[in-house]
């Protein structure tokens, strides 16, 4: 990063970022290489389409069919979405307004949260990781701890007045989610559903809030560079189409379709890939842009606790498929995070895999 982009990333809020800028033009600490940039016209995902509802209160045979669709999608996409999961409309609208309504405030209100840390438990920042990567990402966004949500709600942002209340109560529906996804995927590897019940009520859920503001030439430019999640999984509600996926079998990049206005997505994370020795796929995805509106995203990670270690099951280990991968923590990916650009396209699964 050249001394101007220093000087820009230091010197914020009192001089806007590019993005907020509304430049007609974009920066050239914002261009991708040509060979990593995302089409305008990308081929779009066949996404499999999980119904909770068959899941809690469906017949037997029912429920069965269900989680093995659970299984199909982990191993061949690592990526699915779910509907009649029991989150209301309202709580998804009002949460994605929220997250908006935020972005919207003066610099000098979010700046209050600006940091570089990525141990903080409340950051806002620009870009991927503010000012130090090599090259800068078109995005700002707010992330925080939520649970257990009585210990984090406080020291989120108290402005817009309302903010803790509208995404505590979407936290509130999502954490409940999430143990129910939790015991579904155990189930579908054979482990049972209540493998790690214990274990993710104790665990984290990290919200990041992202904001894709509108870009002049949305070709030349991301929103977020390609990774994979360092959760056991990530449940994403977004305002509208923009995140792309590998896909797993052909390598290419898919974009997610518009889903239906009640469904979220689910993704594999690394912590998942390695419990299951490989056999569900931690899914690489990445953000693009567009040149007439905001997109927004809330990405609720779900993980162990901070220094529970994440290990493959001994139930899926033996002659045949020895441990392919080391044991890790949320801590141990937030120490690598610090050191390492995975712009650059460090990955942090790639590091715990054995030889």
């Amino acid at each position: 990063m050249g001394d101007q982009d220093k000087s820009r990333s230091s010197s914020f809020p009192m001089e806007k970022t590019a993005q907020e800028r509304g430049l007609p033009y974009v920066p050239e600490c914002y261009v991708i290489p040509t060979s990593h940039r995302a089409s305008l016209t990308p081929e779009v995902a066949n996404v499999p389409t999980i119904d909770f509802g068959k899941l809690k209160q469906g017949a037997d045979e029912e429920r069965a069919t269900v989680i093995q669709e659970i299984r199909t999608a982990c191993r061949h996409l690592g990526f699915f979405k779910i509907i009649n999961h029991g989150i209301h409309q309202s709580v998804l609208d009002r949460a994605l307004a929220m997250a908006l309504e935020f972005f919207e405030l003066p610099g000098s209100e979010k700046a209050k949260f600006m940091s570089n840390d990525v141990h903080k438990p409340v950051r806002y920042g620009t870009s991927f990781k503010d000012g130090v990567d090599n090259i800068q990402f078109w995005r700002v966004f707010l992330k925080h701890y939520a649970h257990p949500l009585e210990n984090w709600i406080d020291s989120w942002p108290n402005n817009p007045p309302s903010y803790r209340e509208t995404m505590g109560e979407y936290c509130r529906e999502v954490m409940k989610l999430s143990l129910e996804i939790t015991s579904a995927i155990t189930e579908s590897l054979g482990l049972g559903p209540t493998y790690l019940t214990k274990k993710m009520e104790n665990g984290m859920q990290v919200i990041t809030v992202n904001g894709y503001p509108p870009c002049p030439r949305p070709e030349m430019a991301l929103g977020l560079p390609p990774h994979s999640d360092y959760s056991c999984f990530t449940i994403v509600l977004q305002s509208f189409p923009g995140l792309e996926i590998m896909h797993v079998e052909d390598g290419k990049w898919k974009l997610i379709p518009q889903l239906e206005s009640t469904a979220l997505q689910v993704h594999v994370g690394d912590h998942f890939e390695v419990l299951s020795n490989g056999l569900y796929k931690s899914v690489v995805h990445r953000a693009t842009l567009n040149s007439d509106r905001t997109r927004i995203s809330i990405a609720s990670l779900h993980s162990l606790g901070l220094d529970e270690k994440m290990k493959t099951a001994e139930e899926l280990v033996n002659e045949e498929q020895p441990a392919r991968y080391r044991e890790s923590s949320f801590r141990d990916f937030l120490n690598f995070l610090s050191s390492n650009d995975i712009a650059e396209g460090t990955s942090f699964l790639n590091s715990l895999k054995l030889a």
